[in-house]
Order: C-alpha cells, then structure tokens, then sequence
C-alpha cells in the first residue's frame, strides 16, 4: 500500500500550451507498472478551460466542486456539477474546463498506452467555448 498525503506535492500551474486561462493541477498519482492509471485534482478558475485533446485509452471525469462545461467534437456544450462523472472514450475529440463565472473542481483519471496518456491539441477558441447550443 502507498499513501500520497494531502499537501505533499505541490500545487503546478497548468501549462499555457495545454490550458487557456488559471488552472492549478494537485495531487498528480500514477499507477506503477503494470498499472496504466494515473490522474490529478484539476481547478479551473472562471473561463479557464483545457485545449481541445484526446486520450488513447479514454478519460474520466469526476466532478467535485463548481461548476463546469465539457464538449465533444461536434457535439453541444454540456454543463457539469459536482457529483457529475463524464465518461470521454478513446480517441474522442473534447475540452473541458470551468463556466464563464464559476471555477470547477474535477479528478481526471486516464490510463496511458504505450507510455502516452494525452494528445494536446489546438486551443478552444473563446467564440468555441461561449457557444452554447
């Protein structure tokens, strides 16, 4: 058994190149081999959203504080709340992130395939992300 305390590690900031606006990733955890899990605690603050990405093996959400929005490719804007668990199978084209004047709080879990977890890539425009349909 491991325990990863709370407080532990440090806080990150997301990265411009992955993240539009303040976001702050906590408690990153990643499974040893030949476990493929990994995952963080995701804050967005008000209109901070990831870019638009994709993951090999899918990529659960579980929402806990705020309120948030999340999309897939062709799809509508779906808003999401704590309690809320999205489900984005491999390969899907997504963003998620929190709503123009709410931050949100969610874990993001995803399993890596052939050591790759994520593919970033452009970012959610603003006329992208104040769509809502």
């Amino acid at each position: 058994m491991e325990i990863k305390r709370n407080g532990s590690l440090p806080s990150n900031k997301g990265p411009a190149d992955w993240f539009t606006g303040t976001v702050r990733i906590d408690s990153p955890f990643k499974g040893t081999d030949p476990a493929r899990i990994g995952g963080a605690i995701v804050t967005f603050e008000p209109a901070a959203r990831t870019a638009w990405h994709t993951h090999p093996l899918g990529q659960t959400l579980i929402v806990t504080a705020g309120c948030g929005r999340a999309q897939r490719w062709g799809g509508p804007i779906e808003e999401i709340r704590p309690g809320d668990i999205v489900w984005f199978p491999p390969g899907e084209k997504h963003w998620h992130g929190a709503t123009p004047t709410t931050a949100m709080t969610h874990i993001a879990i995803a399993e890596s395939l052939d050591g790759k977890v994520v593919d970033w890539l452009e970012p959610v425009s603003d006329e992208q992300y104040s769509v809502l349909t």
